[in-house]
């Protein structure tokens, strides 16, 4: 064993203590489905006309309250508080859900559409679960990736705020389901191998990524079968 190895075993935190994080992770993004699927219902009998009258200033609004809430959980992540933001940011991101379940729903078939594109969302984070946990390793060219690519999704939101282009929003939708699949590979494989070691901010993480992708996978599923919502 080399002085590499020594020393990150010495820093790893033990295997039980590993398992009691990734247990309380997945107990806790469990726990945060329930306000999503909460505040969906609450969205879907929404009327999100503001957002229609002035799609800018709303979607400039949202995304700061989103970024907002993510920072306070972020800031109460070893404390109790931080579970109480994180459910109301869950309940938040559930009432979002609204406009596109809504017109979903409308569709041919809408109701199917979103058993599939929630059937593929599930396969992909077991598929990355078992990944994460096959290859205990640390995946370094990971890192890099996940923070440019992070970057250059943000940038590529705000231009489609102003822009409006459908092939391109599609291909931001086609972005995030690549970048929110290596992500949630990321995060388990960092919880697996005792680089995180705080479950709050790990479900944030978590669920954020599975949200995206769901949400992208339902517009691209609802594009190709010739009901593109832009």
């Amino acid at each position: 064993m080399n002085y590499q190895d020594r020393m990150y075993n010495m820093a790893v935190p033990s295997l039980e203590i590993r398992n009691q994080v990734l247990k309380s992770t997945y107990l806790l993004l469990a726990l945060s489905m329930i306000p999503t699927a909460i505040g969906a219902l609450f969205g879907i009998n929404m009327s999100f006309m503001f957002l229609a009258r002035s799609p800018i200033m709303g979607s400039i609004i949202l995304i700061g309250a989103m970024y907002f809430m993510m920072f306070m959980v972020e800031k109460n992540k070893y404390s109790f508080v931080g579970v109480v933001w994180l459910m109301l940011f869950t309940f938040m991101m559930g009432l979002l859900l609204g406009p596109l379940l809504q017109y979903a729903l409308r569709v041919p078939n809408g109701s199917s559409l979103i058993l599939i594109a929630a059937l593929l969302t599930s396969a992909v984070f077991f598929v990355m679960s078992a990944i994460a946990f096959k290859v205990k390793k640390e995946m370094t060219f990971l890192n890099n990736f996940l923070a440019v690519g992070s970057v250059v999704l943000f940038i590529a939101i705000i231009a489609n705020i102003f822009l409006r282009i459908p092939a391109f929003y599609l291909m931001i939708c086609g972005a995030f389901v690549i970048f929110s699949s290596l992500m949630i590979l990321w995060q388990l494989n960092q919880l697996v191998r005792g680089g995180e070691t705080n479950y709050i901010s790990a479900t944030l993480t978590l669920y954020i990524s599975i949200y995206n992708l769901f949400t992208s996978l339902l517009q691209i599923i609802l594009a190709f079968s010739g009901n593109d919502r832009r």
